[in-house]
Order: structure tokens, then sequence, then C-alpha cells
């Protein structure tokens, strides 16, 4: 298999500083501490395929993690510190009720949301967190029902949990992919422990795989107890924090979290082993080697990779009427560089060609979704943290 090495590079825009008299600055200050603002701030870019443009939607935002799109248009967002809201109409909800307590222990908190494919009529939602637990921090997956009202969250039910905590404070994962039957495929790290991932009969390193009410589906290579746990679907995975199907042939896709390089695509087979901390197109931190090298036998080989790293926040696959220069490809935000990846595939599904957009303009891309008119809308994992619409600029 042909593997590209890509460059990586960013910038930054340089903020320009109003003074106010002192009392009107503290007054706008709490004003905006207060609660996330809504906000209609648009910018032009240049693409390869034609000229976009970026709304900024909401912004206030601390550090949003997920974005989902809901049936009427809304948008539903996570933040990190455990916070659930509902974008609607330019409004910012409040913080909605009854979310479980996340822990936001280092990289840890609120993470996921991914709506029930009969959300419309049975308001059914799925969150990935962090959470304290005998042993440390682990990663749960928990099912809930969003009230009429949209203010609170009921019928809450903890249907997964790691089986090992730890007290460190790195690669939870976690995001959520609903396959056409409604079953649940998500992503937990390595916790910061590599060997993990080698172990099927620990979740850490894993993509697991569960049915919506948490027992476990048919397909599963490990269902009846022998050689992993049952909710395992494949192994060898450093921190997973992108998960999604292809609308067009239902194809799972991952994106993860190499070392010093070796971020990597993949396409998770049942029983398969993807080969960290074994093999990787990456190195540690320090510049020591990992691992056994690029390749062995028995584990697979990624479909695409970085080096440098970009540190992947999520992926998607791109199936819409606004861009269709763009169908098929696959839209990867990204932490390290503040960018969106675009991925050319060929008809095989073969990259092809790296786009990167937005460099340094918005901060750290956590995630992307595709809305169904076809706009892409990103969420920036920052302090001050937005929510942005990516739609094609109007010709001349």
């Amino acid at each position: 298999m042909r593997h590209t090495r890509w460059n990586a590079g960013g910038s930054r825009d340089i903020a320009t500083v109003f003074a106010f008299p002192m009392a009107a600055a503290v007054s706008l200050f709490l004003a905006f501490a207060s609660s996330p603002a809504a906000a209609q701030e648009t910018r032009e870019f240049p693409t390869q395929t034609g000229t976009v443009l970026v709304e900024t939607l909401a912004s206030g935002l601390e550090h949003p993690w997920a974005v989902e799109a809901m049936p009427d248009g809304a948008l539903i967002v996570t933040e990190r510190p455990g916070r659930l809201r509902i974008l609607r109409d330019g409004k910012l909800s409040a913080a909605i009720k009854g979310v479980p307590t996340a822990a936001a222990h280092g990289q840890g908190g609120l993470l996921d949301v991914a709506l029930d494919r009969q959300f419309a009529t049975n308001r059914t939602l799925y969150l990935t967190l962090s959470v304290r637990g005998d042993g440390g921090y682990g990663t749960v997956l928990v099912r809930a029902a969003l009230s009429q009202d949209e203010q609170s969250l009921t019928e809450v039910k903890e249907i997964f949990r790691m089986n090992k905590f730890t007290r460190k404070g790195q690669h939870f994962g976690s995001r959520i992919a609903i396959d056409k039957d409604g079953s649940l495929f998500f992503g937990i790290g390595d916790r910061g422990e590599g060997e993990r991932a080698q172990d099927s009969r620990d979740h850490a390193g894993s993509i697991l795989h569960i049915n919506a009410d948490g027992s476990i589906p048919a397909s599963n290579p490990y269902r009846g107890g022998t050689g992993g746990l049952a909710e395992i679907w494949s192994i060898g995975h450093r921190n997973p924090q992108g998960i999604t199907f292809d609308p067009e042939g239902g194809k799972l896709l991952t994106v993860e979290h190499g070392a010093r390089g070796g971020d990597e695509v993949n396409n998770p087979q049942p029983g398969r082993n993807y080969g960290w901390p074994v093999i990787t197109f990456g190195k540690d931190y320090s510049g020591v080697e990992i691992g056994e090298g690029t390749a062995k036998e028995g584990l697979e080989q990624p479909l695409f990779y970085w080096d440098p790293s970009i540190a992947p926040g999520a992926i998607a696959v791109y199936r819409g009427s606004m861009f269709p220069e763009w169908n098929g490809d696959l839209l990867v935000a990204a932490l390290k560089y503040q960018l969106l990846a675009r991925l050319d595939r060929d008809e095989t599904g073969a990259v092809t060609n790296e786009e990167r957009l937005f460099d340094g303009e918005f901060g750290r891309i956590r995630d992307v979704i595709v809305a169904s008119d076809g706009a892409l809308i990103m969420v920036t994992d920052e302090e001050d943290g937005a929510v942005l619409r990516v739609s094609k600029a109007p010709t001349q």
C-alpha cells in the first residue's frame, strides 16, 4: 500500500484591541462571561475549488467538543466541562439540566453527542464522557432522552463503562457513530498506556460496538467471549477521536492521534489489530523509535497517515449538494495546526491529494459535520470556543 507524507504549517491572526472606559469594559466583560453569545461574523476564504464563507454562529463556549444537527436544523453542542446546549435561530440555550457529571480531568470531560436515528420521535441521544471511579478515571457511554421543552435530560442510563480506570488524564477517546441498524460504534484511547491497546480483554485502545440498550451485537468478533471482550470490534488504536460511516456504502472510518507523527485514517474491521504500539509511522515525543517499525505481519496498515501529526479531532465524509466537487472526500478537523483537512479520494477510495483549509484562522478545530443543506458545521476547542458554518460563496 502506498502512503504519502504531508508537511504542515500554521499561522495566527493578530487580534485588534480596542480601548474602553473602565466601567464600560467591566460591564462588557461580565455580560460575555455570564453566558455564550450568538454571533454573525462572516469571512471569505479561497479554496482549490472556489471561495467559501465561514460564518460564526456562536462564540463564548468553553471548550466545545462536539456538535450534532437536530431534525429542525438546530444544533446541539457539548462543552467539555460538562454542559450541553442547543443553538437555534442564532440563540444559545442555557445549559440543559440532568446531564451526567463529567470528570473534566486532563483531556477528559463531556465529549461526544449523537442523536438516535429515531430522535424525531423518541428524543433519544447518546453521550460519551469521562467519569471518576474505582482506580481513577475512565470513559462511559450514556443514553438519555431530551425533554420536549429541551431544558432537561430524562431516562438517563449508563449503557457502557470501560473496564479498567487509571489516574492518567489522556486518551479518553471518544466519538460515536450510529450504524443503520441503530447500534453504536465508538472509540476509546489507550489512556496513555500503549500496551493496553494490544490486549483484547481491555477496552482501552479499541473500537467498540454495542446495541442501543448496551447489549452485544451478533456481528461482534468476540461475542462468545473467546479471544476477547464481547464489546470489542477492533484493537491496536492509540486515541481514536473521530469515527463516522460513509453515507454511501456504509464504510466505517476512524481517525486517530499518533505520537510525534503517525496520525491515521483507518477502516476498522471486526477482530483486526491496527498495530499501536507495535507498529506506527510516528515516534515518541522524545524522538525515540516506537515498537518494531511501520509494518508487521498480521497487523493492519492505515488507509492514510500524517507525518508530522496534525492532531485530528474528528472525521466526516462529504456527501452533500452544496459542494458537489467534494463528493466522497474526507474532512478531518485538526487541533495542532488549527485547520480542516480535505482529502481527495479516487474511485477506489484511496487518498490522492490533501487541501488544508483555514490554517490557523479560527483556533483548534475539534469537530466537523455535514449539515442537511450540505454546509459544514465546525466547533473550535478553545476557552472562547465557537460554532462555525462553512458554505459556498455566491457566484458574482
